[in-house]
């Protein structure tokens, strides 16, 4: 009797063929179901891979295409040969419709809904080339683009940026760990924050001739971007690093950001450093009024037989004051996203470190009450890269193997009865 392993295997099977038929019959269904606070749905294994979505459009690949929906994903009218996609890192849909979409080491833009698309060459600081490096492993050249957060697109001042930084050094070989930006709707990508030079992130066995991977002139390091994020109250952005002390420093901080339209330049502040039992070892920042809202990481040696974890707020100029944090939730395992949209907290657990096989941490009502669901059904599971509802009302996260590498996509919709 055919189980979902089987069916996982063949849809890894069917990824490799060169065309594809969007709007086939698939075979195998959906898996569907529901908790007390929400409805669940993941695709079949035979559909696209939907790797971010905005209002009614879903961006999507599968074996060797790339594809835009505009009806949230029941059909795909806009199809494009993309040899590379099975190597797609990242995505995000613009408010004009355009769409920068990433590989390992390759960024791209789309103006067209796929007809054709070019790629971006991102620049430094000065104006010139900002290049990947050449792999001593070919087959590693790195997770330049990868995010951990799923939203990246900012209204400053009404104009929209797109920001957003690295989740890398975890697979796929070292690269430097960087913060990008967009002023001109993906036109020109450039650097924002660059970390430095990661010791115990470069290649080995690189030759005498090839740079240490980061930037020598800033002595911050770090292992990957956890998150980053926009106050309009402010109208500053919020950044926060992961992971430990290797032994040349920490690893996570959390940095301010003040960008400067006039002068296209960034006023980057480092507000915190800290190992890895701690609050602001994090992700899933996120803004709303005159609060911020995170979700801790924290992970390492226990201090007096605990972790410092758990859903914390406060206002954003007591960050660094601990006294003047709310803990709203613990949740007690570790977790780096978070999305907060329409009163709803969807939160996710870290597989590995967590007894949950697929957990889903949940509050209808801004964290006045809070919920914890297991998913059994889809195996050990880690979510992570939330979008936004769709305009069915469907928030969207991939699922991940172990804590990083891809699976599936999942989708969660709020019940009616379960807002606030």
């Amino acid at each position: 009797m055919p189980t979902r392993r089987t069916f996982l295997t063949t849809a890894a099977l069917t990824l490799l063929l060169p065309a594809l038929l969007p709007l086939h019959a698939e075979s195998t269904p959906a898996i569907t179901g529901e908790t007390e606070h929400f409805l669940y749905r993941m695709p079949s294994p035979e559909a696209p891979y939907i790797d971010t979505q905005r209002d009614n459009k879903a961006f999507a690949f599968k074996g060797t295409r790339i594809m835009l929906s505009e009806d949230n994903g029941t059909t795909w009218p806009h199809t494009a040969e993309f040899p590379e996609a099975e190597n797609i890192t990242f995505s995000t849909i613009l408010k004009n419709g355009s769409i920068v979409f990433a590989t390992r080491e390759h960024l791209f833009l789309s103006t067209d809904n796929l007809k054709t698309h070019r790629e971006i060459i991102v620049k430094k600081p000065d104006g010139t080339d900002y290049l990947p490096h050449t792999p001593v492993k070919p087959d590693q050249p790195g997770w330049y683009f990868h995010s951990l957060d799923g939203e990246h697109c900012f209204d400053v001042n009404g104009k929209e940026m797109l920001v957003w930084g690295n989740y890398c050094n975890v697979l796929g070989g070292p690269v430097p760990v960087n913060i990008y930006y967009s002023t001109d709707n993906g036109q020109t990508v450039k650097l924002a924050y660059s970390f430095g030079q990661n010791p115990k992130f470069q290649q080995k066995d690189a030759p005498p001739s090839a740079p240490l991977l980061g930037d020598p002139a800033n002595t911050i390091i770090a292992r990957h971007v956890h998150n980053v994020t926009y106050n309009p109250a402010e109208n500053a952005f919020y950044a926060c690093s992961g992971d430990i002390d290797r032994g040349d420093g920490n690893e996570c901080h959390w940095l301010r950001g003040i960008y400067n339209v006039a002068a296209d330049t960034w006023d980057w502040k480092v507000l915190i450093s800290v190992n890895s039992n701690s609050r602001f070892k994090c992700g899933g920042i996120n803004f709303i009024g005159d609060k911020l809202y995170w979700i801790a990481d924290a992970n390492g040696p226990a201090i007096a037989n605990r972790h410092d974890r758990g859903i914390f707020t406060c206002a954003p100029q007591d960050i660094t004051d601990t006294s003047k944090h709310t803990l709203l939730f613990n949740p007690m395992f570790e977790s780096a996203n978070m999305l907060v949209q329409d009163g709803v907290f969807l939160a996710t657990h870290c597989a590995p470190a967590s007894t949950y096989k697929c957990g889903i941490i949940w509050s209808p009502d801004m964290g006045k009450t809070w919920a914890q669901y297991d998913l059994k059904e889809f195996g050990p599971r880690s979510g992570c890269r939330i979008n936004k509802k769709n305009t069915d009302g469907w928030f969207r996260m991939d699922l991940r193997k172990g804590w990083i590498e891809r699976a599936e996509v999942l989708f969660l919709k709020p019940k009616p009865t379960a807002k606030p």
